[in-house]
């Protein structure tokens, strides 16, 4: 090799060798400022929520918890974003320092029902409702029949809507369910009919802990005479249903498409079929660009969703969207 073409080799990889050190350097500089910026953003998560920690250990384990969470979440609205910006949207909400087995644990806990109850409502009171007589559109919320929007807290009870002369109360856990740990709808409702009705949420309120019932069958403020399961997989009857009265949903609320929702219309990828949460069929409708969806009203509080709702989108597979189809009842 001549001694000009070994002199060039040389300076081309030290130069190689000076480029990749200083890309090396710029790589860390960018992950640096990355862990800066999402340090920032959780500190600003944390005031805007009133989140505290018992100590900087514990204050570090929680941020680790948010980075994964806001990645998954900046992924995901990325992709929306690309793909023309339609369907629904996630934000870093209140449960974003949660990992996936806390949330569940906390803000979950319908439990499929056993033989006994399963098919116990009999009967489906709208089989004969002609859905070409239903309204395009419904939102109970308009005629005075869905009371505001509760947050359970860290206790994994369902919660639904009766009806009873135009009378909407809470369900709270009720006997033959599992308290914080969880239950299923119709053991409410036969409860309910079986004592009578329930107290008025004024006289006795939720307090989101375990604890002995005090209701009085005699302070019953609305009671009802039993309950009916919407038939299953069938978004049809689910709508016939809906078209008369708000009816209790089981869907899948454990997985972080829905756990993270923020708005729009939520279609249904990624939130899977598992019944683990109970929220309320209060309307459905059709967005601006045509999609139709259900009204669902959840129980995590007015500042999750859109002011405590969700849409989600109607006739998505046979067993619906995040399983909506699935397993529905409703009181008569």
């Amino acid at each position: 090799m001549a001694l000009s073409t070994f002199v060039l080799a040389v300076l081309v990889m030290s130069g190689a060798a000076a480029l990749g050190r200083e890309l090396a350097g710029d790589g860390a500089a960018a992950a640096a400022a990355a862990d800066v910026a999402m340090a920032s953003r959780h500190e600003k998560w944390m005031a805007k929520h009133g989140k505290t920690y018992k100590d900087e250990e514990e204050k570090a384990r929680r941020l680790e918890v948010f980075r994964a969470n806001a990645k998954l979440i900046d992924s995901f609205n990325a992709a929306a974003e690309k793909d023309g910006g339609g369907g629904h949207r996630l934000a870093t909400n209140r449960f974003a320092d949660l990992t996936d087995d806390e949330f569940r644990a906390a803000r979950t806990g319908y439990q499929r029902p056993p033989a006994a109850v399963a098919g116990a409502g009999g009967g489906f009171l709208y089989e004969n409702f002609s859905l070409a007589a239903a309204p395009q559109s419904m939102d109970w919320r308009a005629m005075g029949a869905v009371t505001g929007v509760k947050d359970q807290g860290s206790c994994g009870t369902n919660s639904g809507e009766h009806e009873q002369t135009n009378d909407y109360l809470i369900l709270h856990a009720s006997t033959g369910n599992y308290g914080c740990e969880g239950g299923l709808m119709d053991t409410a409702f036969q409860y309910i009919a079986r004592r009578g009705g329930l107290a008025a949420e004024s006289s006795y309120p939720y307090r989101g802990v375990d604890g002995a019932c005090r209701a009085a069958a005699g302070r019953a403020a609305a009671s009802i005479r039993g309950f009916q399961d919407v038939p299953s997989n069938d978004e049809g009857a689910l709508m016939a249903a809906v078209a008369r009265q708000p009816v209790s949903v089981a869907i899948n609320g454990a997985g972080y498409v829905f756990r993270f929702y923020d708005r729009g219309v939520l279609g249904g990828a990624g939130c899977g079929t598992e019944l683990n949460h109970a929220v309320t069929a209060v309307g459905y409708g059709t967005a601006s660009d045509g999609t139709g969806y259900w009204l669902m009203k959840n129980s995590w509080g007015a500042s999750w969703g859109e002011g405590g709702y969700v849409r989600i989108r109607r006739g998505v597979g046979r067993e619906g969207a995040c399983g909506i189809a699935q397993m529905a009842s409703y009181p008569v």
